[in-house]
């Protein structure tokens, strides 16, 4: 986990991580693709599934719901050779607010984050801030120790298919 800025223009579209206090992380990327295109990855079903879970984690996304709107709800549905049982997120759209914001909860448990990602667009751009509050400092370590791992390479492959769109 880094907290230095990169001021380079290569490093521009690096994934940065950041604890911003005891129960937030934020992450944020450029990603070189307008806002539509970054929107569609997060808010289409068919493309969201094909970046979502980071390749070297060995899962495998078996099911996913997502009716993404304001009161919708969504449930994916992964496979990891490590265990037995798939396991299933799940929560509700709090806010869809079309090419700007996404606002989630994750009801898996009592110490799911709530999720926002953020989309601003600068000359052709866009900027993705993915900021997650826990109901606890413990539940913000245990992400930091597993999931949260997978989104630097998460974002990586949402570059890769952008790349192929735009």
């Amino acid at each position: 986990m880094s907290n230095a800025k990169e001021s380079s223009s290569a490093a521009t579209n690096r994934t940065a991580v950041e604890r911003k206090s005891d129960r937030e992380l934020v992450v944020t990327r450029t990603f070189d693709a307008p806002v539509h295109l970054v929107f569609e990855a997060w808010s289409k079903p068919e493309l969201f599934k094909l970046w979502w879970v980071p390749k070297s984690a060995g899962m495998s996304l078996l099911s996913s719901e997502m009716d993404i709107r304001t009161g919708g709800t969504y449930r994916l549905v992964f496979r990891h050779p490590a265990f037995d049982q798939p396991m299933a997120f799940f929560g509700t759209y709090k806010e869809v607010t079309p090419n700007k914001r996404i606002v989630w909860t994750n009801e898996e448990s009592d110490q799911g984050a709530l999720t926002t990602v953020t989309f601003e667009e600068n000359a052709g751009k866009t900027l993705v801030t993915f900021h997650e509050l826990y109901p606890t400092e413990a539940a913000l370590d245990e992400a930091l120790a597993g999931s949260a791992e997978g989104l630097p390479e998460q974002f990586a492959q949402l570059d890769e298919l952008l790349a192929g769109r735009s």
